[in-house]
């Protein structure tokens, strides 16, 4: 295939295919990167995005198709020889040596040796990283081990390597997942400062409003294809949906207008210092009750104290009318309290294991006699859930850590719902999953509530909390703000209750 190399253009990709068995994961893609743009990279999961990332980077091999970089033909053979030429890539699943120091991290595999190489340098190595942390106004020293760092700070640290290996295009995958707004504001400095010095930036998030914020180009792939490439200012949100989905979706968020049930579920001045302080509430069936906050604010660790996984310092609550402060969440369960946790990974799902094993695992109980388990009862109530929820895979005995972050989500809800809870928390239920299956989530919710379940939400997207919750608890620094009927909530008005003063 020939191609007219263009100077204006860094990297070039025609015609590129990769298939794994049969499935084509990406079949005939093209894509064009500016010097010195932010190009985001859009499409639902199982688009071919990480796949062609993975092609850039060296770690996978393409099958057919060209790419040209600075105008010359690039044939990634390894990460190494993609760093040699100036393209460095941050993962969304961190990849730093935890019993490692930053410094240490920051220039694994290049570092500054003395005596003719004989000798690790390491105080170059710290001077060095102390120079790349402060670019970027991270305050971490550089002695530090990783492991004693927050998510956030590794992901800093993580930029910063990227930056020192004087890259000039930059894979950015899902940057600001386990970032504050305050950090995100300060990533979002770095790669404008970044942009006026000439590297690129490859994008990739679910995030459409951070999207339209940052990037210069939006180009869309939908299953392994190329779909279209177009300014950023060129698309709006529904259009950006409709091109990543390939159908138009007028209804992002379900009707909330159902009628609400009774209190079933009452929190009074319930305390745990210094997470949060006098918090209070009512929660009634069929309600979706949405808890917002910035980062900090203690919304997970109010969460964690209803179901059992922390204990209050004081308070009260009440299950209809019962009192239930959970010692553990095998009790929080058993009385009827439910938690999806933000990180599905770690604390939600044991992804070794079949999608079968995951549901049942919590309430495998129901399903045994004397210690053995009734697996066709067990498979049965899971069928039956799995169905309900639309869990795609291509069977229950799939396991969980080959689904998409989609599919992944829905099967730990699954796993709260076999027990049968009367009151669900969910905790960023949405997080690092595609439009397309975060509609399905909505609707999950919605359904879930219209069925009578108490629901409590937490997340730090405005949208979500907005179109879906029928009212809102605010809370800032650990206290509690605002609680916003329906006609209240607002993002302005649940910034301004959120923000500290």
């Amino acid at each position: 295939m020939n191609i007219k190399v263009s100077p204006d253009y860094i990297l070039q990709v025609r015609g590129l295919k990769k298939s794994y068995g049969g499935i084509k994961a990406l079949n005939g893609i093209f894509f064009d990167l500016r010097k010195g743009e932010v190009h985001a990279l859009m499409g639902e999961n199982g688009a071919g995005k990480s796949t062609f990332m993975k092609i850039l980077a060296g770690l996978e091999k393409p099958d057919s198709g060209e790419i040209f970089f600075e105008g010359s033909p690039y044939k990634p053979t390894s990460v190494q020889a993609s760093l040699q030429k100036g393209i460095s890539m941050i993962h969304q699943e961190l990849l730093s040596v935890p019993e490692l120091t930053v410094a240490q991290n920051l220039f694994l595999g290049k570092e500054h040796t003395r005596f003719g190489k004989r000798w690790l340098d390491e105080n170059k190595n710290r001077q060095e990283a102390e120079k790349w942390l402060n670019k970027l106004g991270i305050d971490i020293s550089p002695s530090a081990k990783m492991k004693s760092l927050s998510v956030a700070e590794m992901q800093m640290v993580e930029m910063a390597k990227a930056l020192s290996n004087d890259a000039k295009v930059i894979i950015m995958d899902e940057p600001t997942s386990a970032l504050s707004d305050r950090e995100a504001d300060r990533l979002f400095e770095t790669i404008r400062d970044l942009q006026s010095k000439g590297v690129s930036i490859i994008y990739i998030s679910h995030k459409m409003e951070e999207i339209f914020r940052i990037a210069d180009t939006i180009t869309v792939f939908r299953d392994g294809r190329y779909i279209e490439s177009k300014p950023a200012d060129a698309f709006d949100t529904s259009s950006l949906i409709t091109a990543m989905v390939g159908r138009k979706l007028n209804d992002i968020f379900p009707d909330n207008s159902a009628e609400k049930g009774a209190i079933i579920y009452t929190v009074r001045k319930l305390t745990r210092k210094p997470a949060f302080d006098n918090i209070t509430f009512d929660l009634h069936a069929g309600e979706i009750l949405g808890i917002s906050g910035l980062v900090g604010a203690g919304r997970t660790e109010l969460a964690r104290v209803l179901y059992g996984l922390d204990r209050a310092d004081s308070g009260e609550v009440w299950l209809h009318g019962e009192p239930l402060l959970p010692d553990s969440p095998q009790t929080a369960l058993k009385k009827g309290i439910g938690y999806v946790s933000e990180d599905r990974k770690t604390l939600g799902l044991i992804t070794q294991l079949s999608i079968l094993k995951n549901i049942s695992l919590s309430s495998i109980g129901r399903y045994s006699t004397y210690g053995f388990v009734n697996e066709k009862n067990e498979k049965k109530a899971v069928t039956k859930l799995a169905q309900q929820l639309r869990i795609k895979a291509s069977s229950l005995d799939q396991r969980v850590e080959t689904l998409s972050g989609g599919n992944q989500q829905k099967v730990a809800i699954a796993k709260v719902l076999m027990a049968k809870p009367k009151v669900i928390i969910l905790d960023e239920p949405t997080r690092g999953i595609d439009i397309g299956a975060k509609i399905e989530v909505y609707q999950l919710i919605r359904q879930l509530a219209c069925e009578g379940l108490g629901v409590i939400l937490i997340s730090s997207e405005l949208p979500e909390i907005t179109g879906l919750c029928d009212r809102v608890l605010v809370l800032s620094q650990g206290k509690q703000t605002a609680l916003l009927n329906r006609s209240q909530i607002s993002p302005e008005k649940i910034m301004y209750h959120a923000v500290p003063r």
